[in-house]
């Protein structure tokens, strides 16, 4: 069966090969094993149940969080000649009795429905008439109470599937979960004797930083106005934050959406849907935006504030690049978000066990922003991966500054903290180190501690700055709770002694420029132009179409056949049938005679000098196809003034094209009052008489227009 999997990978996905895991995960749910597979974002989650599912007799049954993320399963599916469905509220009672009754039918290989569905009786005794040979769980993690976004509904599952006459083989797939959290799903879920995958947190093509500016504002503003027309998501903390920062990137031309609880469930499928079509470039949000956006094309994932938790950040960056092109996840640092996330979970909280493991993991989660380490080691190392090499591209591995000898700072605070006995938190402390006078110090008598003021010369934010890198390094720890207390460990010890010295590096501020291999050429751009066109007609978003990286290997490889084009990753036999003969002709070819296919020279007063019978009718198929007069110029290395001289010609010849995509009526009616007066040979004439932004082409073709009367 794996050769049957390599040749649907292939014809349907358009891929070669499979990538780090799919194959033994496919191989082990073809086999009948209960499945735990935990892999990064965009390292093809789905593929792993999909494929099985195309192998499998009967419909496999894919339980999904968000009608979000089924829609967008279920319509690239169909694009490449999958039948499948999914069955949740956004349907008519007409559209779910009628793909309810498709299902029963067995018309389907895969149909995807949330977890509530499972609990009606009634829709349980429906999918018993089913034939149901697995059973895929998406987003898994949601079934753990220790999780980062416990889902009570995905509690009731194992339960559910177990009332079941025949119960199916289970797979669960997430990609995010601590040993425990694994443990967790594996326990909740009854899986029985599963096979588990971890195929590692490692996302080479992601650039992680951690930024502490001065100012975040204007650290923002610099790097979306540098990076023109590149999807980006902004994470903000509240709803608050989130408005103030689209307002300010509105201000600045960029086209900008928000997305919070605070909206209507309308608007905010609507600024869903303005982003994955691409008519917004950048969304701001809160943590409520984002499972389930199957958009691959972000290249770049802000955190204006620290989120509660690495499971968090890490699934919230993790939606940059997952077409594997390089992306940047940023994260705009400051102590003061420590307030702010420590305040959420003491409002969103009554349970105090969960409080407890949340304030828990904020703790751990201030330490990656604070730490020293390669930043995808951190992280690899707390989902409990121990063998993770430095990535060489983090902002930490890139930080060229010198370390400082610290010794003295660090013996001056550890000491505070060890006087203070763990009955205070960082920012006590931080005063006592400053020598405030402020009562609650003085009432205290930590005034009379020989530490007090031992840093008086610094900024009380450099002081709070210094003991939250010292627990990021472990010689001090915070207690939990809402308040959290500091005390020290056993690794402060031979600092205390003067058996080890303490050296900090200045934390890296800036991030890279995009790498070359994200920089757009005008071909990539002309690509985009063409897919932009298609996916408004086809009314699906963009990257349903083709993603980045198959438009700049199709820029690159520039492929003159049908048979070239099917190698090219992620075009399959499907979409080389559907957008081929465009493609091809785009680059000069198409699948029939190849007589015609040759270059253009452009002279300099604008007239072509090889072809050019065959030339004009090149740009009238490209102009019909979507494509604009400067594209197709820019595309074919011809000058504007020939590409227009092409359609004129092509007018002239009998053949037909919306005009109205050069002028409108307004302009029509303009340009022929004056051409009633003139000679329609002196174009100049006409041109003097028209407004200035009334082109010469416009003219020839209301000239033609009229004549043809």
């Amino acid at each position: 069966m794996l050769k049957q999997a390599a040749q649907i990978l292939q014809q349907v996905y358009g891929y070669d090969s499979f990538r780090k895991g799919q194959e033994e995960i496919i191989s082990t749910v073809l086999q009948g094993r209960d499945t735990l597979a935990i892999l990064p974002t965009g390292a093809g989650k789905s593929v792993c149940y999909q494929i099985p599912a195309l192998l499998l007799p009967g419909t496999t049954l894919v339980i999904s969080p968000l009608i979000s993320l089924m829609k967008d399963q279920v319509d690239n599916l169909r694009r490449v000649g999958v039948s499948c469905a999914y069955l949740n509220s956004s349907l008519t009672a007409a559209e779910y009795s009628n793909t309810l009754s498709e299902a029963i039918a067995g018309h389907y290989k895969l149909l995807y429905i949330a977890p509530e569905r499972l609990d009606a009786p009634l829709f349980l005794q429906l999918l018993e008439r089913l034939a149901i040979p697995l059973i895929a769980i998406d987003e898994a993690h949601c079934v753990s109470q220790w999780g980062h976004d416990f889902r009570p509904s995905y509690k009731q599952l194992s339960e559910r599937i177990a009332s079941l006459t025949t119960r199916p083989r289970l797979a669960c797939f997430t990609a995010t979960a601590t040993p425990e959290v694994a443990e967790d799903i594996v326990a909740m879920m009854k899986l029985r004797e599963p096979a588990t995958f971890v195929t590692g947190f490692e996302r080479p093509n992601l650039r992680l930083a951690v930024v502490n500016p001065n100012d975040k504002a204007i650290y923002l503003k610099q790097y979306v106005q540098n990076r023109p027309q590149q999807s980006g998501i902004i994470y903000a903390a509240t709803r608050k934050e989130t408005d103030t920062v689209q307002h300010m990137l509105m201000r600045l031309g960029v086209k900008c959406g928000k997305y919070h609880g605070g909206m209507s469930d309308r608007d905010r499928e609507e600024v869903q849907e303005q982003f994955r079509f691409g008519d917004l470039d950048v969304i701001v949000a809160t943590n409520a935006f984002g499972m389930g956006i199957d958009k691959p094309d972000v290249r770049y994932v802000i955190h204006w504030q620290m989120p509660a938790d690495i499971e968090s950040y890490y699934q919230e960056a993790g939606r940059a690049g997952r077409d594997g092109d390089q992306s940047d996840c940023i994260l705009l640092f400051n102590p003061a978000d420590i307030r702010i996330q420590r305040f959420l979970i003491e409002q969103s909280m009554t349970d105090e066990e969960r409080k407890s493991v949340a304030q828990a993991n904020l703790n751990i989660m201030i330490n990656y922003c604070l730490t020293e380490k390669c930043l995808q080691q951190f992280i690899g190392q707390y989902f409990g991966q121990l063998d993770v090499a430095s990535c060489s591209t983090c902002s930490n591995c890139l930080d060229e500054s010198e370390s400082i000898n610290r010794t003295v700072e660090a013996k001056m605070a550890l000491s505070c903290v060890g006087r203070m006995r763990g009955r205070f938190g960082v920012t006590m402390v931080a005063k006592v180190l400053r020598g405030s006078r402020e009562r609650k110090v003085l009432d205290t008598k930590l005034d009379q501690l020989s530490t007090y003021g031992l840093l008086r010369h610094w900024a009380e934010k450099e002081v709070t700055d210094w003991l939250y890198w010292l627990i990021a390094e472990g010689y001090m720890r915070l207690s939990d709770g809402q308040y959290p207390t500091v005390t020290l460990t056993a690794e402060s010890l031979p600092i205390l002694e003067g058996k080890q010295d303490v050296y900090q590096r200045v934390s890296a501020t800036t991030v890279k420029q995009t790498s070359k291999s994200t920089v757009a050429s005008p071909m990539f751009e002309l690509l985009r132009h063409w897919r932009k066109q298609k996916a408004a007609a086809e009314q699906v978003p963009p990257f349903v179409i083709f993603t980045d990286v198959t438009l700049r290997e199709l820029a690159l490889s520039k492929p003159s056949s049908l048979e070239q084009l099917l190698l090219v990753k992620g075009i399959g036999h499907a979409k080389a049938t559907k957008y081929g003969e465009e493609l091809l002709a785009m680059f000069g070819n198409d699948t029939g005679d190849t007589s015609e296919q040759t270059d253009h020279i452009d002279d300099v007063d604008g007239t072509e000098t090889k072809n050019e019978a065959a030339s004009h009718q090149v740009t009238f198929r490209m102009f019909e196809q979507g494509l604009e007069i400067q594209a197709i110029a820019q595309l074919r290395g011809l000058s504007q003034t020939t590409i227009e001289a092409h359609l004129i010609r092509v007018l002239e010849e009998g053949e037909q094209f919306d005009v109205s995509r050069i002028l409108d009526k307004e302009t029509f009616q303009v340009i022929a009052q004056v051409i009633n007066e003139q000679d329609y040979e002196k174009l100049r004439e006409i041109k003097e008489k028209l407004p200035e932004q009334i082109t010469y082409f416009q003219i020839r073709v209301v000239i033609y227009l009229i004549k043809k009367k």
